[in-house]
């Protein structure tokens, strides 16, 4: 063959390499600049807990640039669950972050692959969520939230402040969790002599049946266990009625005493949300949610609204107000 000839071979061999080059850059820095989707999955709200972008951004993590994030909210309506569940699974987001115990079961039921990490979930292990809090052991982890320990805190809190307390309505949304609460909470009900009385609302239908129940049946405190999934406005609606009847009504929930009820004791959320991220990071980086332990709650925060303690007649000792985290005023 003639040097030509060879001259040539090379020459179209360079050219068939550097073309193939050039058509796998594009891929190369497609997959280089592929950023990570959560998949947020709440019972309300517009948008991720703003604690926990914040606890991302701590992190390093900027919405838009190297993370993003997709959110579904059932609206107060948990029938929706399952349909938004899996919509996170078909749109194969890297991670599902679940709002509470229903979102963190209907992920779940929705998906054995994708990563899910709880903000929060009352008894995990018996809700069959995860195999143990040291080692989850599945596509689940998270934060675990107090149960029946939180049940006497609050009814000895509103003892405090309601000294003839003796008759309490704990208000939820029923479902396995709560009715543990309700059961882990009987025992120190019995020993502060408060009667317990569980009235369920599963929908906003059901606020009036209730109402009139609670009333009916002369309770003179509230333990509200409506939580973080119901919608705003059904909150608005159950502080009213309390406000109304001038009835004492705790709950460990912050959007609670948002809504304007008088007290609020239970985990601090923006510490809890803040950590949330932590997960998301330890996962992004590579380490299974298995070998990621359930975490619980290390710290509590008590808020107290004097402006609904003064509508409904009630003076707050000086010895709770000065554990108070925060007093709205």
């Amino acid at each position: 063959m003639s040097h030509d000839g060879r001259n040539n071979r090379k020459l179209i061999g360079l050219t068939l390499c550097a073309l193939l080059s050039a058509l796998c850059r594009p891929a190369e820095a497609q997959q280089l600049t592929k950023i990570p989707w959560i998949g947020y999955l709440a019972g309300a709200g517009s948008g991720p807990a703003p604690a926990f972008i914040q606890g991302l951004r701590d992190l390093g993590y900027v919405e838009g640039k190297n993370i993003a994030f997709v959110f579904r909210t059932a609206e107060g309506n948990s029938e929706r669950y399952a349909d938004l569940a899996a919509e996170l699974v078909h749109l194969k987001v890297d991670i599902i972050v679940a709002d509470g115990t229903s979102p963190s079961l209907w992920a779940k039921k929705a998906t054995s692959t994708i990563p899910i990490v709880m903000t929060s979930s009352t008894d995990p292990i018996g809700n069959g969520l995860v195999a143990s809090l040291a080692r989850p052991g599945g596509n689940v982890t998270g934060l675990t939230s107090l149960s029946g320990e939180l049940g006497g805190k609050l009814l000895e809190l509103l003892k405090e402040i309601v000294p003839r307390l003796s008759r309490v309505a704990i208000v939820s949304t029923g479902g396995s969790p709560n009715a543990l609460f309700v059961k882990e909470t009987e025992p120190p009900a019995r020993a502060l002599k408060v009667e317990l009385i569980h009235q369920l609302v599963r929908r906003s239908e059901d606020f009036e049946s209730a109402f009139e129940a609670i009333t009916k049946q002369r309770v003179n405190g509230l333990l509200s266990r409506l939580g973080p999934n119901l919608a705003p406005a059904q909150h608005n609606r159950f502080v009213e009625f309390a406000v109304k009847n001038r009835l004492p009504a705790i709950s460990p929930d912050r959007a609670w005493v948002d809504s304007g009820g008088l007290i609020f004791y239970g985990a601090d959320q923006y510490a809890r949300q803040r950590r949330v991220a932590t997960y998301i990071d330890k996962i992004l980086k590579g380490t299974k949610p298995a070998d990621l332990p359930v975490e619980a709650p290390t710290k509590v925060e008590l808020v107290i609204n004097l402006k609904t303690a003064k509508q409904i007649g009630l003076t707050i000792p000086q010895s709770v107000l000065y554990r108070a985290d925060r007093v709205i005023k």
